[in-house]
């Protein structure tokens, strides 16, 4: 596997799940590993969306006299996790910004990096309904690409799995131990 891929081109490609039985455990663990981290990252980004885009939100319902308060009032509630359409994974949440990579501008960069937070005030609305728009279409696109890592790192992880129940490989080397 070429490591001058991307991460998520490395995921999702098919070879990276192919006869996983045939690999040493070291190789499962760092393609859990590489499953593990390229999933926090996607998850950071779709916070990220998913705040702009209920900000955005706001600010539409606002403008159209279905909301009352402002911006700055409705703050706390609109960051709030009630309401995101937040679905747990059953997987351990990561509270930590994830290391992201430094690499050639992304779809999601340019739309995280806009400057309509800034200005949503002044911004015409055919802009926000255009923003909106790249919002949902980017957050589609990291959803998917999340779906699918999550599906692989259940593929490593069973094949990890059934090593340790039928014997194949030693809890113990985990910890550390060799007694």
């Amino acid at each position: 596997m070429s490591d001058n891929r991307r991460r998520i081109d490395q995921i999702v490609d098919e070879d990276f799940v192919a006869d996983l039985g045939s690999l040493s455990l070291d190789v499962l663990r760092e393609r859990r590993r590489l499953c593990d981290q390229v999933e926090n990252e996607l998850s950071y980004y779709r916070r990220m969306l998913h705040g702009r885009m209920d900000l955005l939100l706001f600010e539409l319902r606002r403008r159209r006299g279905e909301e009352t308060r402002s911006l700055m009032e409705a703050l706390p509630e609109i960051l709030s996790d009630s309401g995101s359409g937040y679905e747990p994974s059953g997987r351990p949440i990561k509270v930590a910004i994830p290391d992201l990579p430094d690499q050639r501008r992304r779809r999601i960069d340019e739309v995280l990096e806009a400057d309509f937070l800034t200005r949503i005030a002044l911004v015409e609305e055919s802009e926000l309904l255009e923003i909106q728009l790249a919002l949902v279409e980017t957050e589609a696109d990291i959803s998917a690409q999340r779906h699918t890592v999550q599906e692989k790192f259940n593929l490593v992880q069973a094949e990890l799995t059934n090593r340790y129940k039928e014997g194949l490989a030693n809890f113990d080397e985990l910890l550390g131990r060799t007694d």
